[in-house]
């Protein structure tokens, strides 16, 4: 039996696809791939730690979109811890080698899935309200 997938739950899988790009944007960044820019410097890092998080980060948020796309009653928390983890590794990326122009996006999208993870439409969507 096929569930209904309300128009926030599709929003929410598609709010964390595009966190799965930016976190995956953010692997190729520590592997040195694209560069880091601090005011008008540039340049290139390789940290293999902030590779394999981001890395582990961008294979959850893929794994959560699937998990969302099925409406699974355990994506909405798990969401919501692993949005948090990201604004966590973006704070602590802007703090140890990048700017707000490197990880805004990255902190701007998740306060987003985070408030719109909160709306009592959506966390009912899941039954967790």
């Amino acid at each position: 039996m096929e569930k209904d997938r309300p128009i926030g739950v599709t929003i929410l899988a598609v709010l964390a696809g595009i966190a799965a790009l930016i976190a995956a944007y953010h692997t190729l960044q520590f592997l040195g791939i694209f560069q880091f820019r601090v005011g008008p410097f540039s340049f290139r890092d390789f940290n293999l730690f902030g590779a394999l998080m981001y890395g582990l980060l961008t294979w959850v948020y893929v794994w959560l979109v699937q998990m969302l796309w099925k409406v699974d009653p355990s994506a909405w928390l798990f969401l919501v811890v692993i949005t948090i983890f990201n604004l966590i590794l973006a704070f602590i990326g802007m703090i140890g080698a990048g700017d707000w122009a490197d990880f805004g996006w990255s902190v701007f999208l998740n306060a987003i899935i985070l408030i719109y993870c909160m709306l009592p439409g959506v966390r009912r969507s899941f039954g967790t309200s």
